[in-house]
């Protein structure tokens, strides 16, 4: 069941507009829930059962047009790249979506960043590199990201030494870390790299740097992270800091 979630991010993920334009939003009066106009930045709304309109028209018509065609896009993110909209804290995963960019590109046609409010699905560690869903589809992001739906990421880990049988045995089984429970990882593969070790994992959820701070805890260094795979999307042979279309049913 999908839990209620803040207003302004239930705006942004439908394409109105972003957090920052829908608190103004909000503020302003231009928003309403189930008929009613609300004010308070803090609204939390159910998806499933609440109906949530914007009474700029203007921003209900982009909105509209946005979403008329749903765009799906894997980007295999370089590291020092951040999974946001805007470059406020870094550089932005948004500036490599461009026709240049675009894996077998046969036409020079406009890219869809100009065409389509397009999102991050999830975050990526500025520091890790690999696979990044981009759309404009709402619903998507909230199944994908949703920890109820237990779809799965996959993920190569490179640490600094082999894992020991107990090691193994935490991770899998789950921890606790800054008073959260962690689910356990499943470990499907495992190889040397020289004196490094290769181990491709795969989770369900995903808390904020949950993986680095569970090798972390155990005393392993995480010298590199790649995601190579969310729900059935794969990395494949995608090069790094370029993208491609791809279609839902291959998503999920």
């Amino acid at each position: 069941m999908i839990s209620s979630i803040r207003l302004n991010k239930y705006l942004a993920q439908k394409g109105y507009c972003s957090r920052r334009k829908a608190d103004e939003f909000i503020a302003s009066g231009k928003v309403m829930v189930n008929g009613k106009i609300v004010k308070e930045l803090g609204t939390k709304v159910d998806p499933e059962k609440d109906k949530v309109e914007v009474a700029d028209r203007k921003a209900h018509k982009q909105a509209s047009n946005d979403n008329q065609r749903k765009v799906y896009i894997a980007l295999n993110k370089p590291i020092d790249y951040i999974t946001s909209t805007t470059g406020d804290q870094g550089q932005s995963v948004m500036i490599l979506i461009t026709p240049e960019n675009q894996l077998n590109s046969k036409t020079s046609h406009e890219s869809p960043i100009t065409n389509h409010r397009l999102y991050p699905v999830g975050r990526l560690d500025k520091d890790s590199e690999g696979l990044v869903l981009l759309t404009n589809d709402g619903e998507l992001t909230q199944t994908l990201t949703h920890p109820s739906f237990e779809h799965e990421k996959e993920y190569e880990i490179t640490i600094d030494k082999q894992l020991s049988t107990d090691a193994r045995k935490i991770l899998q089984s789950g921890m606790i870390i800054d008073e959260t429970t962690i689910e356990g990882i499943t470990i499907t593969k495992e190889w040397n790299q020289g004196k490094r070790v290769v181990i491709t994992i795969v989770l369900k959820e995903g808390k904020n740097r949950q993986l680095r701070k569970m090798f972390g805890r155990l005393g392993y260094h995480v010298i590199a992270l790649k995601r190579t795979r969310i729900g059935k999307t794969t990395l494949a042979t995608l090069p790094i800091g370029r993208w491609r279309f791809v279609e839902k049913k291959n998503i999920i």
